[in-house]
């Protein structure tokens, strides 16, 4: 079988707070790529020294796996951002910059985001882990929903993350900042059915496959249908394309106008929540979403909705990251 010589390396971390890829996810990108280009590596990158031996290899293209490393102590900073590192040394990378990563880190900015740019995501504000939720200002009407503000798949929430009074508002606000050190977004809670819009841009061309499936989590003691960290690793939510066109074009609008107004690039994954009333609500965004092979929203929206297999999928998210190489080498250059 012919291989394209291209140097590609699948950069993820060991270090649990800094990787967006698991080891099953890196290790099934390997093996598609590693049929198909000359020279494919995993590369670990926990630390600047690591990122700075990626860049002086000068890859081809960095399958992203991860958004940030921690900053030398004294720099001013806390986060390096690989796509900023990468673009400034003319390294293509695969998916969104830096810009957008910092937003769909920051589930409060996000949502501020789209809020500017017209669109809809349910009221919110957010409580410190260094303060007690403030009863008397409360700015938004029960049930509240409570997770992390910068944690994602599904940390955090569990039966407790549906607030009914000030009680259990304060425990769980409380329980997110003693078990996990985070601050709280607490928002109005959507009671409607919840979407997840996996967003690939087509080849050639500046418009996007825009693929919503429904996702059904078991319900639990309260009838909530949430999708909780134990529900996703025990992968126990029902995934189902979307018959209903009305729907599946309301979800597909958002989902598309979101990814836009974050300023995100080539693919990801916009997840959506009905309101009582079936409104549409933007929840947060996943600009490196899971592609473990037969897991994951992102691989099965694919697969419902435009029949695209796993292999054909990294395939193009490579193809894409490839084709803006050229770009990022001559804005380097000139």
């Amino acid at each position: 079988m012919y291989r394209t010589p291209k140097h590609i390396e699948i950069v993820c971390s060991t270090v649990m707070r800094l990787s967006s890829m698991s080891l099953p996810s890196r290790n099934a990108i390997f093996e598609v790529l590693a049929r198909h280009y000359t020279d494919v590596r995993i590369t670990i990158v926990n630390n600047l020294v690591d990122l700075e031996a990626l860049v002086a290899r000068k890859p081809d293209l960095v399958f992203l796996g991860m958004k940030f490393v921690p900053a030398a102590p004294g720099s001013g900073a806390d986060r390096i951002w690989i796509t900023k590192v990468l673009g400034d040394h003319g390294i293509a990378c695969t998916g969104s910059g830096a810009n957008a990563h910092k937003l769909e880190l920051d589930k409060q900015s996000a949502k501020q985001c789209v809020l500017e740019a017209g669109l809809q995501t349910s009221p919110f504000y957010v409580v410190s882990q260094y303060e007690p939720a403030l009863r008397a200002i409360l700015p938004i009407s029960f049930p509240l929903f409570i997770k992390p503000t910068a944690l994602g798949g599904g940390k955090g929430i569990d039966s407790f993350s549906v607030a009914h009074n000030f009680d259990q508002l304060d425990s769980k606000v409380l329980s997110i900042a003693t078990n996990l050190s985070s601050d709280s977004l607490v928002e109005e809670y959507l009671s409607g059915r919840e979407f997840s819009v996996a967003i690939l841009k087509k080849a050639d061309s500046p418009s996007y496959y825009v693929m919503p499936i429904e996702l059904v989590a078991p319900a639990n003691k309260d009838g909530n249908r949430l999708l909780s960290s134990e529900v996703k690793s025990a992968d126990t939510e029902k995934f189902l394309a979307v018959a209903e066109p009305s729907i599946k074009n309301a979800v597909s609008v958002l989902a598309l106008s979101v990814f836009n107004a974050m300023g995100a690039s080539d693919y990801g994954r916009i997840d959506i929540r009905l309101d009582a009333f079936g409104v549409p609500h933007f929840l947060e965004a996943n600009l490196i979403p899971s592609l473990i092979n037969g897991y994951g929203n992102f691989p099965k929206a694919c697969e419902l909705n435009i029949g695209l297999g796993y292999e054909d999928m990294i395939l193009s998210i490579v193809s894409l990251g490839l084709a803006r190489s050229t770009d990022v080498k001559e804005l380097v250059t000139a």
